[in-house]
């Protein structure tokens, strides 16, 4: 196919591009919820009250939600993204203290009336779990490749479904090392077993999105958390292609060139690159059962233009069960007068999207902007970022909007704030639905 989607959308998303082309992109992940209002919450007070959703029953629920009265209106799904910067910070030495460790992580997450953990556990080409594919990660004893003596993710899940949590594994597909972490890479590391593979970009180093060797080495890691583990999903956020620069793969568009009579533009080729391994990474969850969720770049015309992703696409034509673009400006955001990022803006924009059925669409919202704001032009006391509120105030407008639930980046943002920790204290409150009446 020469485009996906049609000479119309083209010209639309090109348009879309070129109005966004000195707007930076929001911090990557790098997935939600509320405050108690005088109807009904958005975001349930208890991971028990409402039980974790099933693939299948995400969109009835979502669906149902969305023909409610903005008052009642409910958030199927509820998430909390873990990254490898939370696990930074947490004891390796054993299972038993990263089993007290994790415990308490999730009981917070449980209090704060989440019901899907999105714990890291594939960031940089390692793995939180043994791996017959990938060496065990860094942020396990230090070094790239070396077994803790036990399973983290077998520890982490047992943990989460105890909680009523589901767990999906998010997983970064390309990425190797990136801003000097690690700081060495393993010797089972593909970047040394496999040089071929790899390019660097940015100062990292990625796995080649062209390479059908890579798609199917990374659809085969996703199997192997299928197999090995009771995950409820398999997630990916926005890390797809790491740079713009036509250098890149220059090599490999050469070569796709000489071998094809027609091909297609470089940059359609590299989203076509790109759909193949979600397509291939669709078919493993499928056959096994498991939900695969995409978090991509929150706005279209970035997320298809300069990371080669089309995420619109997938939505329309069911490559994902769950799409969940993160939106990590507020409601009030505007730029030079401009309120086209704005939180409400953008998720219409979603929203108004083709999409499958059985999809459904949530949104990330940016926890860490707690106390920092999100750089628009409204700064200072007695705006959102300084409220107590704005996550639980976002949360409330999506569900009201329709979407069918939400995700908060990230967990230390909310329960290891030094920067900003009344705020952060004040935001988890709001969420769990125990907020006191605004004024």
């Amino acid at each position: 196919m020469y485009f996906r989607g049609g000479w119309r959308r083209r010209v639309a998303v090109l348009a879309g591009l070129a109005a966004f082309v000195l707007v930076l992109a929001a911090p990557a992940l790098v997935p939600g919820p509320l405050p108690e209002n005088s109807a009904k919450n958005t975001f349930e007070n208890t991971a028990e009250s409402t039980p974790a959703p099933t693939p299948s029953a995400v969109p009835e629920a979502a669906a149902a939600a969305a023909a409610a009265p903005a008052s009642s209106a409910q958030l199927a799904y509820r998430a909390v993204w873990v990254s490898y910067l939370e696990w930074q910070r947490m004891d390796f030495s054993s299972a038993e203290a990263f089993g007290a460790e994790a415990a308490a992580m999730l009981d917070n997450i449980a209090g704060l009336g989440a019901n899907v953990v999105l714990a890291q556990v594939r960031p940089f080409g390692d793995a939180l779990y043994p791996s017959a594919l990938y060496p065990f990660s860094h942020l396990a004893t230090g070094t790239q490749g070396e077994d803790p003596g036990f399973d983290p993710l077998a520890i982490l899940i047992e943990q989460a479904h105890a909680r009523g949590l589901e767990l999906e594994a998010w997983v970064n597909p390309y990425r190797l090392q990136a801003g000097g972490t690690p700081a060495a890479l393993a010797e089972t590391n593909l970047a040394n077993t496999r040089p071929d593979w790899v390019k660097p970009a940015g100062g990292g180093l990625y796995l080649d999105p062209a390479s059908p060797d890579v798609r199917r080495y990374i659809a085969d890691g996703v199997a192997e958390l299928c197999e090995n583990y009771a995950i409820d999903g398999i997630h990916m956020d926005d890390y797809f292609y790491p740079t713009t620069d036509e250098a890149f793969d220059a090599a490999d568009y050469a070569a796709y060139c000489e071998g094809t009579g027609a091909p297609l533009p470089l940059d359609d080729w590299r989203r076509e690159n790109v759909d193949a391994l979600v397509e291939a990474c669709r078919a493993v969850t499928r056959a096994a059962g498991v939900r695969f969720g995409i978090a991509p770049q929150g706005q279209p015309a970035l997320c298809y233009g300069a990371q080669y992703s089309d995420a619109a696409g997938w939505l329309a034509e069911g490559l994902v069960d769950i799409l969940m673009p993160q939106l990590y400006w507020g409601r009030d955001y505007t730029a030079d007068g401009d309120d086209s990022l704005a939180l409400d803006t953008l998720a219409a924009e979603w929203l108004a999207m083709d999409r499958a059925p059985g999809v459904s669409l949530c949104f990330g919202l940016g926890a860490y902007r707690i106390g920092e704001g999100d750089g628009g032009d409204r700064t200072g006391p007695g705006t959102e970022w300084l409220s107590g509120h704005a996550l639980a105030d976002q949360a409330e407008a999506l569900a009201a909007l329709g979407a069918d639930g939400v995700g908060l980046y990230r967990y230390d943002s909310l329960f290891a704030n030094d920067l900003y920790p009344t705020f952060a204290a004040q935001e988890a409150q709001a969420l769990r639905g125990l907020a006191a009446p605004r004024g």
